[in-house]
């Protein structure tokens, strides 16, 4: 297929590496197929608007390493979902009509989506009306089902990993309670990667509901001995027969729903159920800034080539996946037709169970 004209958007929350794939698509793009590459600015809200431009190679220059995205991104842009008005008077509107005619206007050949689930969710219902879409997966929740990775995941989770070796120090030195909330939303595999890197004594994921007795139990039994606990709990986690902690409702997104407080809710009920000085810490949204690993660099740069070379064979409606090591091509209703989430039976569970890691169940 000639390509003359490629769009690339990032959509829904920022994360590392963004930029990397933004690179690789854009520099090969015009070295070697002579192509225009129109950037979207600020994700789907700029394809329902309208608002882009073209790149140029001096756009794309020395960005591998920059965290965050130089067209900027939005997680309230579902075009199916789309808010209007002021603040006090917001109405949701189907506004996919107007990304299918700026699709046109830009004479687009075809458009990369980089981003989460909502994203690609987006991109296959863009796909059925008829766009070529060609998606690449990116979260660092690592929740996207049909790849082995998600780009993103790996320089969040050092991140996180770092924050638990810096309180593990203060916690020894205090004799403290340490609770660290990670981000996740309804997947585990953030605070699992870094609780089990960062030797958490305590893990909570959502796929395990927690009992608060264990978790008592086990910090007071560690208070007697080592005399400082480290809790690593994911936003998304919950006790037995309860629910995840919601922080608000945000109606201008497609999932209203924005977690957040269980840390400080479990820190309040171990201080006052053990006696024991609790401390929580969230990391927020430090997990999604910053550079790049050097891992993530590479993935996000074999997600773009691959993604490139797909819509020079014609192949569109797909997502770039990593399977066993190598990077393919996935059917996009297929990357989105559910969450991927930590097996109970996962093999990072067991290492973690191995060495004596509690998680509340």
């Amino acid at each position: 297929m000639k390509l003359k004209r490629i769009g690339i958007l990032t959509g829904g929350g920022d994360c590392p590496g963004l930029n990397a794939v933004i690179r690789s698509i854009a520099k090969p793009a015009m070295n070697y197929y002579s192509a225009t590459v129109i950037g979207v600015l600020d994700g789907y809200e700029g394809m329902v608007e309208g608002r882009h431009r073209e790149l140029t190679p001096m756009d794309v220059l020395g960005i591998i390493n920059q965290g965050g995205t130089i067209l900027g991104t939005s997680n309230k842009g579902d075009p199916f979902h789309f808010p209007m008005g002021e603040r006090n008077n917001i109405r949701i509107v189907d506004a996919s009509q107007q990304v299918i005619d700026h699709y046109r206007d830009m004479k687009l050949d075809v458009l990369v989506t980089i981003g989460g689930d909502g994203t690609q969710i987006i991109a296959h219902k863009l796909s059925q009306m008829g766009l070529n879409v060609i998606g690449i997966p990116k979260t660092i929740d690592n929740d996207l089902d049909s790849t082995d990775l998600t780009f993103g995941h790996d320089s969040a989770r050092a991140v996180a990993t770092e924050a638990i070796d810096r309180l593990q120090t203060t916690a020894s030195a205090h004799h403290r309670i340490m609770v660290v909330e990670t981000m996740g939303r309804y997947a585990g595999w953030l605070a699992l990667g870094a609780g089990l890197a960062g030797g958490a004594d305590i893990i909570l994921i959502p796929e395990i509901p927690f009992s608060w007795e264990k978790i008592f139990d086990t910090v007071l039994k560690r208070s007697k001995g080592a005399k400082f606990s480290i809790v690593c709990v994911a936003e998304g986690a919950k006790p037995q027969g309860g629910d995840v902690s919601v922080r608000e409702m945000d109606k201008k997104r497609t999932d209203p729903v924005r977690l957040g407080g269980i840390g400080e809710l479990i820190a309040k009920r171990i201080e006052d159920e053990t006696g024991l000085e609790t401390r929580v810490t969230v990391l927020g949204h430090t997990q999604r800034g910053g550079s790049p690993s050097a891992f993530d660099r590479i993935l996000a740069t074999r997600f773009g080539t691959v993604a490139l070379e797909a819509m020079a064979r014609g192949e569109f409606g797909v997502m770039a996946s990593l399977q066993n090591q190598y990077v393919v091509t996935v059917p996009l209703a297929d990357a989105v037709g559910r969450q991927r989430l930590v097996p109970r039976d996962s093999q990072l569970v067991f290492a973690a169970r191995a060495v004596g890691t509690c998680f509340g169940d």
